[in-house]
Parts: structure tokens; C-alpha cells; sequence
């Protein structure tokens, strides 16, 4: 065995402990796995560690030189890198967040389906092919070819690292806790674990052991979801209006509408509650928060540092083209298949059991594939769901992978090889920082994903999309099809682009704002009085639709109930429980009270933690920007930014290597130049 295998083995080794010291520590209790079952769960992990794992040893063998680290040699085909693309492309919040959004909002959760998808046809019609033809390995070699190469190169590296950051900090965490909630996992050892992988498949296999990691991961998802959606939909002889006829009837879903719309639904029968389930509205109200939100989807994923990396990784345009297609045809059919699993779950499992397991709804896909194999004391109900979950493990882990890749190659090859070194670098030198990068950026992912145990960091995916539709789409798009676009305006559309979405994020409802948080945790505690009829405001202008300094349109509201407190709702019933005899109704009774107590004791630490603060990290009370995501100032700004500043300052290197950059966008010539 040579010491590189010894080194893969070693990992192996230590993943098997992580995966297996909580076994002893752990209870039934602290995941979604029944304890007698705990040991189907680690087999099944076990089982896709060491399949990926033998994947990096295997491409252990094959990087050779800093073209197969960092692009696998331009080596992958149209077809592989398709399914490469899609396992990059589909993180834990495709799988598992869509399918939750879906089983607790129905219609609206299904939108972020299709402007994930719509992002690629951006990509497909103006950046795949061009970047193929230009292009070496990072988004800097892109900026570099015509614009002044430090600066751009350094600028591109600047904004790979914050995207990928924002991304990957999520992935780290939400990683942590769905594999803490999946198994029983602690969290620290899961934010661990999942980084320990992730190293060893960047260390030691590079582009091509992450290739080939995100094809067997997107394979295994989709076949994951195939059963699931086949065994939801088969009862329905596959016959969609009786699938929905079902979901409209179900009086789960009715329930669950009726306390979305609150005092709205005493009005609606129950088959008007069920049909409003499949309509827009119960999850994103704010139409102008609509537009913002797919404005970043779709423009968000054409910047995406990751996903640009892996046009690289073919041997020319024709098959970059190729694997796009083959990419949106896979992730197309994938998130067809999260609207049957999103209602499945809803009509199986039902929202408010997702919802007491996780808020977010991320246990959906799970506990459905749990409820189908017969159930949680069932040993096919725990191998589905433990299957999931190693699928779910995987996902996020390839996708960390990626990301990691991309951070490392800004490092190393854009500042320390071509800025640093200002080209002149050895095969050796490069490796070896590109190793050391990825193990930097790696331990960070690591410290990061510990230190934000407990954070809401679900914004971070949203700002990540929207720092790369206002940062690198503008800057990307205007290099490759304006004449006039130079160095100042990329770097001073990119700096203000990402600089206005971080800034708009930073002072927008996603952040915590502790006087609200006391306020909502008192009506937990104490309740609240009726709410008066409420008139419609006329807005005052159309700033103030953006900014909460003055008045928005706001449409006239009914009066709301008082709102009785959760220790009074504990009290009542508990004086219910005693006139019950029924064994199910007292269940079911003991459940309300469990959540109920939850709800208080979330209260109370909210109180604790945020009652002697009044303002946000950055010193506000309340949000002063009213939507969630930027997109839709952000994107527009950075385009305008590259325009103003390009025609500020002439530049003329940028100009006179524009016709050949015109030529090799669109015929590849002179490709090889690049490529190795």
C-alpha cells in the first residue's frame, strides 16, 4: 500500500469512529431513528463513506498535475459532467428544503423549483460555452483575459471566497443539524465529519474524485426519490388530478391552511381550505419579494464560482454545451419529482408533525420514506429512512466538496500562482498550494460550522445567490459581450454589487431583531389582546415599497382574535384530559401539551438570551429594508456599476484584445492554449 492509500485509509478509520462513538451516547430519543434500528442506520452510511471513499483513492491515481486537480484533466464527457452538475447543484436544501417548503406551503414551495431550474437556461444560452473557450480553470481566468490580470484576478478571487463562504457556512451547519436530527449524531461531530470527507476528497482526488463523488450522489438521489414518488403515487393508479384530489381532501392539509390564513379561513369550507393549498400565497405574500427572490434564482446561479469551475472540466464547448442540457434535464426531472414528494408527506405524514420536528420542514423527505417502508418501528421504515439520510449526508458533503475546490482554486491558482508568483510557478509549487489552500479553506469550513451551532443561518444561501447575480453575472456577462467593458468597471461593479446585497441582507428581515423576539416570545407567555379591524394604507411612494421609513400599500386587514396564552392552553388541556377515556385522544392530547411546553421553554430562552439587547448586530431595532432577498436593487446596481464605470475610464488593453476574445468565445479557437 503506498503512502497516499495509507493516508485515504486513515481517513477512513477515523470516519468510522466519529460515525461510530455516538452509538453508546446517544438515545432513541435525540434522532429520528429508533434506537434498536441505530445499527442499519451506521451500515448504510458505512456503505456510502467507503463507495466514495474508494472513489478518491481511485482518483488519487489519475491527479497528476494541477489540470487534473483543479479541471480533471478537461477529461469528464458531456453526460458525466451533466450528472456532476446536478449532484453539485442539488445541496440538501433542494432535497430536503424544497420537499419540506412543498409538504407545509404546498403551490409557493414548488416555486423555488422552478427558478433553481430557470437559472440554467441563463447558463446555457450566454456563459457555458464562451467560459469553456476562455477559460482555464477559475472565474479569474475568465476576468483575466481581457481586463488588467492582478486586479481582476484578485477582485474574482475576493468574490469566489465571500460567495462560497456565505454557501458553504450554511451547507456546514445545516449538515450539522439535519444529520444530529436524522441519527442522533452531536453536531459537532457531524459539522466534523462532514469536513473530514470533504478534505479527503478535495486533498487527495482534486476535481476528479469530486466529480465523480457528485455522479454517484445524484444518481443515488434520484434514485432515492424515484421509489418514494413511485410508492406516494401508485395508490393514484399515476393519475395526477386524483394525487391532488387527494391532497385538496386531506384533512391534515385543511388544517394546516386553516392556520396559515388564521381568522381569513372561518369563512372557506374544507374543500376550499385543500384547494387553496395548490394556489400562491400561504409562503411568499409579498409579490415584489417574489420577483426579487427569482431574480437572484435565476441570475444567481450563472455566478456561481462551483458550478463555472465545472465547464472547465471538458474537453471542449460542444460537449459544455452537452452537459448543460444533460444537467437541466436531470435537475429539471428532479424537482418534478420534490412536488410529489412535498405532498406525499403532507397527505402522509401531515405538516404539523414535519413542522414539530423541524420548523424549516426538513424532515419531509425522511419521515415520508420512514412512513412508506412501514412505519418507525418497521425495519424497512428505518432502512428507507436511513437510506435518505446517508443520501441527505452525501448531498451536502459533495456539495461542501465543490465549494471548498473553488475557495482553494481563488487561492492558490488565481493570487498565489498569477498574482503572488505572477505565473512562474512550478507543477509542484501548484499542487502544493493548491492542497494547502484546500485544507486552509477546509479547517475554516470546519470552525465556521461549529461556531454557528444554534444560528439561523438560512439567509446565507439566499445572499450567496444574490452576492453572484449582483457581483459576478454582471462582471462575467459584460466581459464577454460588451466591447467598451474593461478593468475599473469590473472591479468597481463587483465590489459595489456584492457590497449592496451584503449590506441590503444585513439590514433586512432575515437578521434577528431582539425587541421582536422578546415581543413574539411574551405572546407565547402572557397571549395577546384582539387585534382592531385594520384599514388599507395607500402607499406613498415607491421607495417606500423597499424601505420601511415611510408608509407601503397595504391592503385592508379583518379583526383578529385574542391570542390565549401556551400556559393557559397547557391548563385547559389538562381539564380536557381528565373527561377523555379514549386511548388515542389521550395521545394525541399529551402531544399538543408536549409541543406546547416546547414553545414555552423556546420562549423563555428567548427572553434570557435577547432581553437586555434591543437592537440587531448592526444597531437596528427593526428592519429598515423590507424584503428578504436584495436581488432585485442589487442585480440592476452591479450591471449599471460595470456600464458607469467601464465608460469612466477608457482601457485600452481591454479594447484591443476585444475581437479576440470575440473570435475564441464563439469558435474556441486556440482552446488548447488554455486548457493544459
Amino acid at each position: 500500500m503506498n503512502f497516499k492509500a495509507k493516508q485515504i485509509a486513515g481517513f477512513i478509520v477515523i470516519l468510522a469512529c466519529l460515525q461510530g462513538a455516538p452509538v453508546f451516547a446517544s438515545t432513541a430519543s435525540a434522532g429520528a431513528v429508533a434506537d434498536e434500528y441505530r445499527w442499519l442506520t451506521f451500515i448504510v452510511f458505512s456503505s456510502i463513506i467507503a463507495a466514495t471513499m474508494y472513489i478518491t483513492w481511485w482518483a488519487s491515481k489519475r491527479v497528476k498535475s494541477t489540470a487534473d486537480f483543479y479541471a480533471a484533466g478537461n477529461s469528464i464527457s458531456g453526460l458525466q459532467n451533466g450528472w456532476a452538475i446536478a449532484g453539485d447543484y442539488l445541496s440538501a436544501a433542494s432535497f430536503l428544503g424544497i420537499a419540506g417548503l412543498i409538504s407545509l406551503y404546498g403551490y409557493d414551495g414548488f416555486m423555488y423549483s422552478v427558478g433553481f431550474l430557470m437559472g440554467y437556461i441563463a447558463v446555457l444560452l450566454v456563459i457555458a460555452e464562451p467560459c469553456r473557450n476562455i477559460g482555464k480553470y477559475t472565474l479569474g481566468d475568465i476576468l483575466a483575459f481581457r481586463n488588467n490580470p492582478k486586479k481582476a484576478r484578485m477582485i474574482a478571487a475576493l468574490s469566489t471566497i465571500t460567495v462560497s463562504i456565505f454557501y458553504l457556512t450554511a451547507q456546514m451547519v445545516g449538515g450539522g443539524v439535519l444529520v444530529k436530527t436524522l441519527i442522533g449524531i452531536d453536531y459537532e461531530v457531524s459539522v466534523i465529519a462532514v469536513g473530514t470527507l470533504m478534505l479527503a476528497y478535495v486533498v487527495f482526488g482534486g476535481m476528479v474524485a469530486t466529480t465523480y463523488v457528485q455522479i454517484v450522489k445524484a444518481v443515488l438521489l434520484v434514485i432515492a426519490s424515484l421509489v418514494l414518488v413511485t410508492l406516494v403515487w401508485m395508490p393514484y393508479g399515476f393519475s395526477l388530478p386524483a394525487f391532488l384530489q387527494a391532497v385538496v381532501d386531506d384533512s391534515k392539509v385543511q388544517a394546516q391552511v386553516a392556520k396559515l390564513l388564521g381568522a381569513t379561513a372561518s369563512t372557506m369550507t374544507p374543500e376550499e381550505l385543500g384547494q387553496r393549498f395548490l394556489e400562491p400565497g400561504l409562503f411568499l405574500k409579498d409579490p415584489i419579494d417574489q420577483i426579487s427572490l427569482g431574480m437572484a434564482l435565476v441570475f444567481g446561479t450563472a455566478g456561481l464560482p462551483h458550478i463555472l469551475m465545472r465547464f472547465f472540466t471538458v474537453p471542449n464547448a460542444q460537449e459544455a454545451r452537452k452537459s448543460v442540457v444533460w444537467a437541466m434535464a436531470i435537475i429539471g426531472g428532479f424537482y418534478v419529482l420534490t412536488l410529489f414528494l412535498g405532498f406525499g408527506a403532507a397527505i402522509h405524514v401531515g405538516p404539523e408533525t414535519i413542522g414539530s420536528i423541524d420548523k424549516g420542514g426538513n424532515m419531509a423527505a425522511p419521515l415520508l420514506a420512514q412512513y412508506l417502508g412501514g412505519g418507525e418501528h418497521s425495519l424497512l421504515g428505518n432502512f428507507m429512512l436511513a437510506f435518505v439520510a446517508a443520501v441527505a449526508f452525501a448531498t451536502i458533503v459533495a456539495v461542501v466538496a465543490g465549494l471548498v475546490l473553488a475557495s482553494a482554486s481563488a487561492i492558490a491558482h488565481d493570487l498565489y500562482v498569477n498574482v503572488i508568483k505572477e505565473g512562474k510557478a512550478t507543477q509542484q509549487q501548484q499542487m502544493k498550494a493548491a492542497k494547502i489552500a484546500s485544507i486552509a479553506v477546509g479547517i475554516v469550513a470546519i470552525f465556521i460550522g461549529i461556531l454557528a451551532k444554534g444560528q439561523n443561518v438560512a439567509h446565507l444561501v439566499g445572499m450567496a445567490f444574490a452576492v453572484a447575480a449582483s457581483s459576478n453575472l454582471p462582471a462575467i456577462f459584460l466581459t464577454l459581450y460588451w466591447k467598451k467593458c474593461n478593468t475599473t468597471g469590473v472591479v468597481m461593479g463587483m465590489l459595489i454589487g456584492a457590497g449592496s446585497a451584503i449590506l441590503l441582507v444585513l439590514v433586512s428581515p432575515n437578521m434577528t431583531y431582539p425587541l421582536k423576539m422578546v415581543a413574539d416570545a411574551k405572546i407565547v407567555l402572557e397571549g395577546a389582546p384582539n387585534k382592531a379591524e385594520f384599514e388599507a394604507k395607500i402607499s406613498e411612494g415607491l421607495i417606500c415599497e423597499f424601505f420601511t421609513t415611510c408608509q407601503k400599500a397595504e391592503p385592508a386587514k379583518p379583526a383578529v382574535e385574542s391570542v390565549i396564552s401556551a400556559p393557559q392552553k397547557i391548563a385547559d388541556l389538562k381539564e380536557l384530559l381528565m373527561r377523555i377515556r379514549s386511548q388515542e385522544a389521550v395521545a394525541g392530547i399529551n402531544k399538543q401539551i408536549k409541543e406546547l411546553e416546547k414553545s414555552i421553554s423556546k420562549a423563555q430562552d428567548d427572553i434570557a438570551k435577547f432581553g437586555s439587547q434591543t437592537t440587531s448586530m448592526i444597531g437596528l431595532e427593526k428592519p429598515l429594508f423590507r424584503l428578504k432577498n436584495p436581488g432585485i436593487i442589487s442585480i440592476p446596481l452591479g450591471f449599471l456599476m460595470v456600464i458607469l464605470f467601464s465608460l469612466f475610464k477608457r482601457d485600452k488593453r481591454a479594447e484591443d484584445l476585444w475581437e479576440e476574445l470575440y473570435v475564441r468565445q464563439n469558435t474556441g479557437l486556440h482552446v488548447e492554449d488554455v486548457s493544459h
